[in-house]
């Protein structure tokens, strides 16, 4: 069904629901007196949030696509990194890079917006430092707002925003829980989380969140190791300003990670195939990431209506690596043929931002409306030094690698100095929500954005930037009656980005319009909800790999790109989440877009097309007392990569073709205190890849494991 068919066949939809739901159901609409408190155990918040507008709106008052992923979610599926949560999000896939790298997409296009408590953060270049990879037990909720959000991130890229909602000391009650569990290829893991009071009056609060993990994997030679510490203080310092001071510190020490993934192409230009379980690593290789964040929060009321939010954030991304990547075509025969290159390197991506926000209700004409002014400033640097390798090895024999034998290169005690970048942004944005009747509300802003760029990475010295470019948004929704409201949103796109084409020059910032309508509602005094959605983009200097040719100067050899006129995504979205009953909890969504240029060539075709997302749990406390099931799905349509033969010089698609993962969890609760939990992931053991393409090379994703693990809370 296109687009324009959907459109009309989802309004006409949502009148008939409408009419036969508005006799029936006289509740009133739930708006700005919903209580600002999580509903424990459930899939649905009803706290507003403030990734979108920042005018912090109920899921159902934000006019784009919204899901939360809550921290019941995340301990029914045994979800361990930001990675792990974005994959079983609605709308949103995952390319894992290598061990360390994972890039996410949504609606045909790379989500570069990253969110810590709503406030814009910086991540290294598909999370090279580890970012992908962040523990999720930090993290009370992960929100991803589909579609522009440059109004509060500065940069208008079409695809998502990730909002990462910090764990906080907001309980006076000393309470906390242990976690131990065990799973596949020896992976184990400790974990504490506890807080409370500090003083007798409760204005003191504390949380400490503690983890260690270690195992080994499916892939020959790796192991990983990690060590996650995060603490913070909530302090009332009066009745109307609360302080928080926190910090957070994440340490991946893994042993011979990959870099890159496997050889597609033999020497006589067929298609290489290995097993899972094959690596490019040595045993001598490492890729040490550290993240750190110190955070300071400042929220004053006055009086009722008015706040003022002040956010300070210092965020250091490091990785330190000695790595090996082997690239070239094997001979069938011989199994030689491959180049290696070891490499070292030793970088980091300092930020510092603030963040203010003055936010209240104004009275016009009669009505009450909301409005936020803001201001953001943010400096990062950036730097990387590498050291040469002494020798290149010979790889040998790939039919029958062994990396714990592969000698080690060495590498010059003198570094040269490859990155050195500083990037300043500068936001000033203003929006304000009219109520201008009781079912119409109206949402209008904007933002100043400035970007500047100085430095040079693995390439020329560049003076690059944009001022003052302004960011519209715009947003309406209707209340057909206490259910269902109907919205739509419209805002611009800017989006600096990171591509050079085949002569070294970066190319220009990505320009462009996103617009969206939809339905939301809302069942069962708000238990279940609904979202539709139907969107589409254009944007222009959208960069594309240029096939057949690299960035010249560059080691090893980096893609280059070309600047896509007119690139445009079109596609629809639909959502369900909640408790239809007590003790079942459902989450199920459904997307699908298309992609194309000005031409009609598809763009980005490494993205899977449409995705489900199906996870479910249900209480059989009538047939075994305290017994939880659940399972999932996660389907994905077929994506490709297109390019040339490295040897016939014929075309040649990589292809993945359609499949689903199927997971299942069970859990029983022995007392208040105890409980016991298991995880079985890619139940059906699907051999498939997780990634394809990426300079010729490919990733198959993980096998059938298990977990098994205890939970005990006091």
């Amino acid at each position: 069904m296109g687009v324009r068919n959907f459109v009309l066949v989802g309004g006409a939809l949502a009148f008939s629901v409408a009419q036969q739901s508005s006799a029936a159901d006289t509740t009133p609409a739930r708006n700005s007196d919903i209580e600002e408190v999580e509903v424990l155990g459930r899939y649905t918040l009803a706290d507003r949030i403030d990734t979108a507008t920042g005018l912090g709106l109920t899921v159902r008052e934000t006019p784009q696509s919204v899901t939360i992923i809550t921290e019941q979610r995340i301990l029914d599926q045994n979800l361990d990194t930001v990675a792990d949560v974005i994959e079983n999000a609605a709308g949103v896939s995952v390319n894992e890079v290598d061990d360390v790298r994972n890039t996410f997409n949504s609606r045909g296009f790379v989500i570069q917006n990253y969110q810590v408590d709503g406030v814009p953060l910086a991540w290294t270049l598909a999370g090279g430092a580890g970012e992908t990879i962040a523990d999720a037990s930090l993290y009370e909720r992960i929100e991803i707002v589909r579609g522009a959000t440059g109004l509060l991130t500065g940069a208008g890229d079409p695809s998502a925003s990730i909002n990462l909602v910090r764990k906080h000391a907001d309980s006076k009650e000393f309470r906390g829980r242990l976690d131990a569990s065990f799973g596949s290829w020896s992976n184990w893991q400790l974990s504490a989380d506890i807080g409370g009071a500090v003083t007798d009056s409760g204005r003191i609060r504390a949380r400490a969140v503690a983890k260690y993990e270690q195992g080994e994997s499916y892939i020959d030679l790796f192991e990983k190791e990690k060590l996650v510490l995060y603490g913070v203080v909530d302090t009332d310092v009066t009745d109307s300003t609360l302080l928080r001071v926190g910090a957070s510190h994440q340490k991946n020490t893994p042993t011979a990670p990959a870099w890159g993934a496997l050889p597609s192409f033999f020497a006589d230009g067929g298609f290489a195939s290995w097993s899972r379980s094959k690596t490019t690593s040595a045993d001598w290789t490492y890729w040490d990431t550290t993240n750190q964040n110190v955070f300071v929060n400042l929220t004053q009321r006055f009086g009722d209506d008015w706040q003022l939010v002040a956010n300070y954030n210092w965020l250091r991304n490091a990785q330190t690596t000695e790595i090996l990547y082997l690239s070239g075509l094997v001979d069938r025969t011989s199994g030689e043929g491959l180049f290696s290159f070891p490499y070292k390197d030793d970088g980091e991506s300092i930020q510092n931002s603030v963040d203010v926000q003055l936010k209240g209700a104004v009275g016009l004409f009669g009505r009450e409306h909301e409005v936020v002014v803001g201001a953001l400033y943010s400096k990062q640097k950036r730097d990387n030094t590498t050291f040469g390798a002494l020798d290149f090895p010979s790889s040998g024999n790939y039919f029958n690698w062994n990396g714990a034998a592969y000698p080690y290169p060495g590498f010059s005690t003198t570094g040269t100095l490859e990155v050195d970048e500083d990037v300043e942004q500068k936001g000033l944005y203003a929006v304000m929500r009219f109520n201008v009747t009781d079912a119409l509300k109206l949402i209008g802003g904007g933002r100043l954005s400035s970007y500047q760029l100085d430095g040079f990475n693995f390439g020329p010295q560049r003076d690059y930037g944009e001022n003052a470019e302004f960011i519209e948004y715009i947003g309406a929704l209707y209340d057909l009656n206490a259910q269902h409201r109907l919205y739509a949103s419209y805002t611009g796109i800017f989006q600096p980005q990171d591509a050079r084409d085949r002569n070294g020059r970066y190319l220009p910032s990505v320009k462009g319009k996103s617009a969206e309508i939809g339905l939301k509602s809302a069942f069962l005094d708000e238990a279940v909800q609904t979202s539709l959605a139907v969107f589409r983009t254009k944007q222009d200097n959208l960069a594309q790999p240029d096939i057949g040719f690299f960035v010249p100067g560059v080691t090893p050899p980096a893609q280059a790109s070309f600047a896509a006129e007119g690139a445009t995504s079109e596609g629809f979205e639909a959502e369900v989440t909640g408790q239809p009953v007590l003790g079942w909890n459902l989450s199920l969504a459904y997307s699908q877009f298309s992609a194309d240029d000005a031409n009609g060539a598809p763009v980005n075709t490494d993205h899977p097309r449409k995705l489900l997302k199906l996870f479910t749990t249900y209480e059989l406390s009538s047939v075994v007392q305290g017994l939880t099931v659940g399972g999932g799905v996660n389907w994905r349509s077929k994506n490709y990569s297109d390019g040339d033969n490295p040897v016939t010089g014929a075309p040649f698609r990589f292809q993945q073709d359609a499949y689903a993962l199927v997971s299942l969890m069970a859990r029983y609760v022995v007392s208040e205190s105890l409980q016991f939990q298991a995880n079985a992931e890619n139940l059906l053991d699907k051999s498939y890849y997780s990634q394809i393409g990426f300079y010729s090379q490919y990733r198959y994703g993980d096998p059938r494991n298990f977990t098994v693990g205890a939970t005990y809370r006091f």
